[in-house]
């Protein structure tokens, strides 16, 4: 056996030799060696594309990391990647999830990412979580709790710091959501840390928000900012089961009255207001009819494609905002004027407007016309 081996391997060249090693690898081994191969510093990006189309999930969660790294080497690879994918992406449907703290997101999550895979559905989840203010990392660790989710061959969970990012929503959630579509996850569900003014992001990059409320009923609504419930297209009053089915559906009714006096975000869709358990899963099968009645209404009006196309202008302008920030951050005579600017500022010897004028003038030039 062992003078037959090296036979073959003495008249094969390097190529050759490669592919022979790797046929004759063990399964494990295989794993093992695909796993460097999409782990290494500079990973090939046509390479991770394959790996990504095949359902690989080391191969997504690398590419996932490239995006989300500040490395100019990694964003490199990062875009390259996403032009290769770019064909294969929306098809999924991309559902957002908000709610105040203590409501039960991530057990909804899991609970209703269970029912989808039960369906035949493949999953993927997006779980914004709260960021360390001293390593930046998150903190909560939604993976380890939707431990069953977690486990499901059929689902994917991707738990990223929300990096202080405005809205909740970690700055390239939008392109980890393109590569999990690539991967042939069919169900999005973007899952972020809390409800408040800033957390309307995440309804500015999916199909459908979906807010979850606890049976609070009116001293709850009071609570909720006018502008969270007009960007709701469906609300859902979760932990109805038990005692407190009276009061979650007193809340319901009370969320349909206010539902009633608020202008719908489209014409095509009339936001309701359902009950579910995700403790006892119940009422998963409603939400899911509901997304899906969503997803025909704004598709047959010609919405869907008109909200996309509006999403990936925004978050084109938000690259460029962002971009710009960036460079001036790092721009050398920026950085050697900014002190002088800010005592100024500070002191009231220039208006706020008047400095920042003069730092983009320095760093943009002159562009007014003679």
């Amino acid at each position: 056996m062992r003078l037959r081996f090296m036979a073959r391997w003495a008249g094969l060249d390097e190529t050759g030799r490669g592919k022979y090693a790797t046929e004759t690898m063990s399964g494990t081994d295989k794993k093992q060696a695909e796993r460097q191969s999409y782990n290494r510093a500079s990973p090939d990006p046509a390479k991770l594309a394959e790996g990504i189309r095949a359902g690989n999930r080391t191969a997504l969660a690398r590419a996932i990391t490239l995006v989300e790294s500040s490395r100019a080497d990694h964003q490199d690879i990062a875009q390259k990647l996403l032009a290769m994918l770019l064909p294969e992406t929306g098809k999924a449907v991309r559902l957002g999830l908000s709610g105040a703290p203590g409501v039960g997101k991530s057990t909804f999550t899991e609970a209703f990412g269970q029912y989808l895979t039960g369906q035949g559905h493949k999953v993927a989840v997006l779980a914004i979580d709260p960021s360390s203010a001293r390593t930046g990392g998150s903190i909560l660790g939604d993976k380890t709790r939707m431990e069953l989710l977690a486990r499901d061959p059929n689902a994917f969970i991707r738990p990223s710091p929300s990096g202080g990012t405005l809205g909740g929503v970690a700055r390239r959630t939008r392109e980890a959501m393109l590569l999990t579509e690539a991967a042939g996850y069919d169900v999005v569900i973007v899952e972020t840390v809390g409800v408040g003014q800033s957390e309307t992001a995440v309804a500015e990059m999916v199909d459908m928000f979906l807010l979850l409320l606890s049976p609070g009923g009116g001293d709850e609504l009071q609570g909720i900012k006018r502008g969270i419930m007009e960007l709701a297209d469906l609300i859902v009053v979760n932990k109805a089961d038990g005692a407190l089915i009276p009061a979650a559906t007193r809340a319901q009714m009370e969320y349909k009255t206010a539902l009633h006096l608020m202008k719908p975000k489209s014409a095509a869709w009339t936001p309701s207001v359902l009950l579910a358990s995700a403790l006892k899963g119940e009422g998963l099968s409603d939400i899911w009819e509901a997304a899906q009645q969503h997803h025909k209404a704004m598709a047959e009006a010609g919405e869907l494609h008109r909200l996309r196309a509006a999403q990936a202008q925004a978050w084109m302008w938000t690259e460029i905002r962002e971009g710009l920030f960036s460079a001036l951050k790092t721009d050398k005579k920026a950085a050697k004027l900014l002190p002088e600017l800010e005592a100024d500022v500070a002191e009231g010897r220039a208006t706020p407007t008047a400095a920042a004028k003069r730092l983009l003038g320095l760093v943009l030039g002159d562009r007014r016309e003679g």
